[in-house]
């Protein structure tokens, strides 16, 4: 038998905890000595232990542990609470990085607010493009929830249009229109020659071309892109014009090497009222 202190040691939890296990019942030490009140444990304790530590891991109460236990779950079925709970952590653990992503991201707008140039923005025609192209709605045009929408989009895009032989001729092309409420329909696009086809699992759709267009060209990922979009507002504000719609996004160079050297121009339709 061991000490609780090497019992401990063992199973990697605290002295204390284990005290605390002893008094609610869900862990009693296999012999505590009568006249010392030390409690004593056995390697055959480490599994109910184990079990134990698990299962407050999935965020059971110690209530709840103690029913789970004393229903004598298999490997079986304690493995796939596990798995369901690691999957569900790792679904977290993106979601707070890209939360992380948009707080630095908006801190560095924050920052930068005037420091960015609205002497980089071009006014230029943009001439009409023909894209492949797939759909899904987004919840707002917040980046939180525009990019979970489009970033898988596109390799299923991509892969389609292998399938069907239809070969990428130019640039990904992004935009957006609105929907019912604050919804965004989000269409993630590639350039192409071919003509529509009922046989393809993808729409192929002309963009109209655009009289007139502010352009600004924006470096590095989409997570910084809030500060080019304002130097835009800015210009197009100052320049009396009013902006039509959503920015169309071309990704000139986007995805691949180095993040710092993605290239990305932001078309947005302007008129003069």
């Amino acid at each position: 038998m061991f000490t609780i202190g090497d019992f401990a040691h063992l199973g990697r939890v605290s002295v204390r905890m284990l005290r605390h296990y002893d008094a609610v019942g869900l862990l009693p030490p296999a012999h505590v000595d009568p006249s010392s009140g030390y409690r004593f444990y056995t390697a055959a304790q480490l599994q109910r232990l184990n079990r134990l530590v698990a299962l407050k891991d999935l965020g059971l109460t110690l209530d709840q542990v103690k029913i789970v236990l004393d229903e004598k779950l298999s490997v079986e079925q304690l493995h796939g609470m596990l798995s369901l709970r690691r999957a569900e952590l790792r679904q977290q653990i993106l979601a707070d990085e890209s939360r992380l992503r948009r707080v630095e991201a908006r801190l560095r707008a924050i920052e930068r607010e005037g420091a960015m140039p609205t002497d980089d923005v071009v006014v230029k025609p943009v001439e009409a493009a023909r894209i492949a192209r797939l759909t899904a709605t987004a919840a707002s045009y917040g980046p939180e929830d525009i990019g979970p929408v489009i970033q898988p989009l596109y390799p299923e895009l991509m892969a389609r249009l292998e399938r069907a032989g239809v070969p990428i001729t130019g640039y990904g092309i992004a935009t957006y229109e609105p929907a019912e409420g604050d919804q965004v329909l989000v269409h993630a696009g590639m350039t192409v020659s071919a003509d529509p086809s009922p046989a393809y699992d993808f729409e192929v759709v002309d963009l109209p071309a655009l009289a007139e267009a502010a352009t600004i060209v924006h470096r590095g990922t989409m997570d910084d892109v809030d500060v080019t979009y304002q130097a835009v507002a800015k210009w197009v504000e100052a320049h009396g014009y009013q902006q039509n719609g959503f920015a169309r996004e071309v990704y000139l160079n986007y995805g691949v090497g180095d993040p710092a050297d993605w290239v990305t121009e932001l078309q947005l339709e302007i008129t003069k009222p």
